[in-house]
């Protein structure tokens, strides 16, 4: 094995920020065919659980590990939401400016850009672009209060939890990372056409 080297110039990666979010709306046949900008998309906690190894003992002593199956799951928070996202957080208009809340909630997709960076580039290095499947947003907590000297906006958060769809050749998944620095530039070019507009 060649001898091995660290903190060697240009691999001193590491990922920040979050922008460009897309909430995704599913059409009647669950396809994501149209997008909405996603302003004040604030941080994306993910979350995945599951996974955990339960021993299987014969013979006094560990036979096998089996492993329980992943979720993923996330906390979304945002300063606010673009307006088709009421559907999905329970709320549906009864007339312009008139909610209703407590109604059955929408699934969603969501896509937002983290940035790459590394000690020659900083965060001009490169992104990557992360795509959430059949999410499901559970009521959240919500704090008024007055304004005062130290005035601050209200945090809207949403905890997601998220169904795999299927994926041919591997496990079910919900989740897509795409790394910029990794992928060939003309299918990136490609997928941000489909993902952003034209």
């Amino acid at each position: 094995m060649t001898q091995l080297t660290w903190d060697n110039v240009g691999q001193r990666t590491y990922e920040t920020g979050i922008s460009k979010g897309v909430l995704y709306i599913p059409d009647v046949s669950g396809n994501y065919t149209k997008g909405y900008a996603w302003n004040g998309l604030t941080k994306v906690t993910e979350k995945p659980t599951g996974a955990a190894a339960t021993p299987q003992y014969a013979d006094n002593a560990m036979y096998l590990n089996l492993v329980s199956t992943e979720r993923f799951d996330a906390d979304l928070e945002a300063f606010t939401y673009p307006d088709a996202f009421a559907a999905c957080d329970g709320s549906i208009a009864l007339q312009p400016g008139v909610m209703i809340g407590q109604q059955p909630r929408q699934t969603f997709g969501l896509a937002y850009r983290t940035e790459l960076g590394n000690d020659l580039k900083g965060t001009q290095y490169g992104y990557k672009l992360h795509l959430i499947y059949n999410c499901l947003a559970a009521p959240s907590q919500r704090d008024y209060a007055t304004i005062n000297d130290n005035p601050n906006a209200i945090n809207l958060t949403w905890a997601i939890s998220t169904t795999p769809i299927s994926v041919p050749g591997y496990k079910n998944a919900s989740t897509l990372t795409i790394d910029s620095t990794k992928v060939d530039p003309t299918a990136l070019a490609n997928l941000e056409s489909f993902l952003y507009g034209t």
